[in-house]
């Protein structure tokens, strides 16, 4: 039952669009809790748009993470895990030795897009109130009426904080990728 219940999440929520679902999380979610909260007998709460960008946007990443994760622990090779449980490893062992590991090299590239997905996503909080750099962008813009160059300002900032994270990923892919064959890029 809970493997039916996590499927239909991540099935729902990578077949709605970001923007749905944050609305839905921030207005349907927002009364649906003090609905619940007055039920039993506390007073209502007001949630602020930053609270429901984190939890909308770690609702929708959530999502496709356990997708990415999902797939790397299949892409371990299954003679590595029985070779351990044969050894007499505990399941923590084992995924600590043997699972963890091998699929690292694997989540990396994935969760790293997911980062960056993350990170252009959160233009999709201004529709909540939550300040961030698209909707600053977009109030200077139209105070000044030099909409060109606080956009263009605003993606250099997205591209110099993408930049930044692909080296910081890099390294961690690096990392994490020591010891196995180079990677090389098929064209």
């Amino acid at each position: 039952m809970v493997r039916d219940l996590l499927e239909l999440y991540t099935t729902v929520v990578r077949a709605v669009p970001e923007l749905v679902l944050i609305l839905l999380l921030y207005y349907a979610g927002t009364d649906l809790l003090n609905r619940a909260l007055e039920a039993m007998g506390y007073a209502r709460v007001d949630i602020s748009g930053l609270v429901a960008g984190i939890v909308s946007l770690g609702f929708v990443q959530g999502a496709y993470s356990t997708e990415v994760l999902r797939g790397a622990i299949l892409a371990v090779p299954q003679g590595q895990i029985e070779a351990a449980r044969a050894y007499g490893m505990s399941p923590w062992l084992l995924m600590r030795r043997i699972t963890l590991p091998a699929m690292l090299p694997f989540a990396i590239p994935g969760l790293a897009n997911l980062w960056l997905i993350a990170t252009k996503d959160t233009a999709l909080l201004a529709v909540v109130g939550f300040n961030e750099l698209t909707l600053a962008t977009r109030q200077a813009a139209g105070t000044t009426k030099a909409y060109f160059t606080f956009f263009m300002a605003a993606g250099a900032l997205y591209l110099l904080l993408t930049l930044f994270s692909e080296v910081i990923i890099g390294r961690i892919e690096n990392w994490a990728r020591r010891g196995l064959p180079p990677v090389t890029e098929g064209r």
